[in-house]
């Protein structure tokens, strides 16, 4: 489903590139939910960025269902974000001039995949019915970071990216999203990977993934 090959990236700095992953390998099988785990600075959240096609690499490979990042234009990028990807962010990423039901519905509708029924049972599993006509700014950071776990969903992407998706909730909410979160990519048979910095909400997925200096050091089942 998703494979990574040699993947290089630099970011320029006052003195010289700086390194940030330094040739990864990996390859994640269609409907696995895989954990990315590593210390600050391993390269974690750079590498779901360039998965979510929202930067561009240095040298390497990274294939989708068989289609290959490299060389993609601005345009083409975009467009796989709306129909394969969708991406959960650690602060939510709202946008706060839509109301909530507007926010659930923006992927979808941006990817011409928006489904009445579909949004109408997300927003109830989501325990989102009573909030869909407030603005984000009107809700506590675990109904905000449900908002963003349905607006992920609800275009069915193939392959769905958690940056921290727990990261700035409690302990009880975290693991109530989190729990919210793996049902939705089981019924949508989506493939997940989610950066996390938790062992217990790694070890929850089917596999580890541990990066180390911007290479991968170890592959772990959960």
């Amino acid at each position: 489903m998703l494979t990574i090959t040699d993947l290089h990236k630099s970011f320029e700095t006052a003195d010289a590139p700086m390194p940030v992953l330094r040739g990864v390998d990996m390859e994640i099988a269609t409907g696995e939910c895989v954990a990315l785990t590593g210390e600050s600075g391993s390269g974690k959240s750079t590498l779901l960025h360039l998965v979510a096609a929202l930067d561009t690499f240095d040298r390497g490979s990274i294939t989708l269902d068989g289609q290959e990042f490299s060389g993609m234009g601005d345009t083409a990028r975009a467009n796989l974000r709306r129909t394969r990807i969708g991406v959960i962010f650690q602060q939510f990423n709202l946008i706060p001039s839509l109301s909530v039901g507007d926010n659930l519905s923006f992927h979808a509708r941006l990817s011409d995949r928006y489904d009445a029924a579909w949004q109408a049972e997300l927003t109830e599993r989501l325990g989102l019915s009573e909030l869909v006509h407030r603005w984000p700014e009107q809700l506590s950071g675990g109904q905000q970071q449900r908002v963003a776990v349905g607006r992920a969903i609800a275009a069915r992407p193939a392959l769905v990216l958690a940056d921290e998706p727990t990261g700035n909730l409690d302990e009880a909410t975290g693991s109530a999203v989190m729990d919210l979160l793996l049902d939705l990519v089981a019924e949508t048979q989506a493939t997940l990977l989610m950066v996390t910095h938790s062992g217990a909400l790694a070890a929850r997925l089917n596999r580890r993934i541990h990066l180390r200096h911007g290479r991968v050091a170890e592959v772990a089942a959960a």
